[in-house]
């Protein structure tokens, strides 16, 4: 499994409900169209650790079969849609995005 994790600053508090509509209606949908997506899973954060603000205000967690999987998807019209969303997004919200990606490890409790 290949992950792409992105990390959305909060819109102006103004701002919410227009970003979490077009979030949802447009850019979700464009993220989900993806070729070669196994998963997508988005999280409006709403805590942060023991009772601190949020880091950070939506993530968005994509998965692909492996890194050739994902290599191979931006180079679609589909990635370049969903691109082109997410600079909509931080255009007209004025937000940010922080985008790493890896292969995650899974761990057993000790």
């Amino acid at each position: 499994m290949y992950t792409l994790y992105a990390f959305w600053s909060a819109p102006q508090p103004q701002d919410e409900t227009a970003f979490e509509e077009y979030y949802a209606a447009t850019h979700v949908p464009r993220a989900s169209a993806v070729p070669h997506l196994s998963s997508i899973v988005t999280t409006r954060t709403a805590d942060g650790l023991e009772g601190g603000e949020p880091a950070t205000y939506r993530i968005a967690i994509m998965s692909f079969p492996d890194k050739a999987a994902y290599e191979e998807s931006t180079k679609s019209p589909e990635w370049a849609a969903m691109r082109q969303c997410a600079g909509d997004i931080i255009e007209r919200f004025g937000v940010s995005l922080t985008v790493s990606l890896g292969e995650p490890v899974e761990g057993t409790p000790g």
